[in-house]
């Protein structure tokens, strides 16, 4: 294979949001552990979280309202990020996955991007005119030996990656809660299919693994035929 292994890995609602509401100040690592009945059982998606791959891929938008762009620089981690992003980090939140990561690639389609301006050794930018999830893949195989990497990206993200067969896994850590709304993010949104001839663009699973964990919590482990 020319790319990495991937893994859509994830935390939904029974009914699949992986946000807690429409807006930006709406969200489930933060407002989950305000819910009885969820809160006590959510340690165990952070757990597992700890030992997906070494390689992690997540949007600017989505660490920058994780509140990256403000907080203290952290500590070194072994684990190597990959950050999509054309303007919500700053140059601080650059800087704070210079710090945490092993290698930080940024991949943009913004030529002014913050990052230019940031000199570290771990860090690495995809330059690309337009955007193609395939071939940032192929690069961060063939140039920085990614074998394999977590996707946790937003549902329009998800999309793309699933429309373009560029899935291999999917691990989904399953709340026992309902959030609905027609509006919050589900773990894969972007475009509809319009008809039939469009069928191919599915996303067959097959169960690898189905675990009851606790206080209602379920993990589902899909490999994508």
């Amino acid at each position: 294979m020319d790319r990495p292994i991937t893994t859509l890995f994830m935390l939904m609602s029974v009914d699949g949001k992986i946000s807690t509401g429409s807006t930006d100040n709406m969200d489930v690592d933060k407002d989950l552990p305000k819910i009885k009945g969820v809160s006590e059982g959510l340690h165990q998606y952070y757990e597992i979280e700890q030992t997906t791959d070494l390689w992690s891929f997540n949007t600017g938008r989505v660490q920058a309202k994780m509140g990256v762009n403000d907080r203290p620089f952290p500590a070194k981690t072994p684990v190597s990020f990959v950050i999509l992003d054309s303007h919500h980090l700053t140059e601080h939140g650059v800087r704070y996955f210079c710090e945490i990561s092993k290698e930080f690639v940024l991949v943009t389609t913004n030529p002014g991007h913050p990052a230019f301006g940031v000199e570290a050794d771990n860090l690495h930018i995809i330059l690309q005119q337009e955007l193609s999830l395939k071939e940032m893949l192929e690069t961060l195989k063939s140039d920085f030996g990614c074998e394999r990497i977590t996707i946790q990206s937003g549902g329009t993200l998800n999309s793309m990656f699933l429309r373009e067969k560029l899935f291999d896994y999917v691990d989904i850590v399953v709340a026992p809660v309902l959030i609905g709304g027609k509006d919050t993010a589900t773990l894969i949104d972007g475009e509809s299919l319009r008809d039939e001839s469009e069928l191919d663009k599915l996303g067959a699973l097959q169960l690898v693994e189905c675990k009851e964990l606790k206080d209602s919590f379920i993990r589902l482990r899909y490999k994508l035929l």
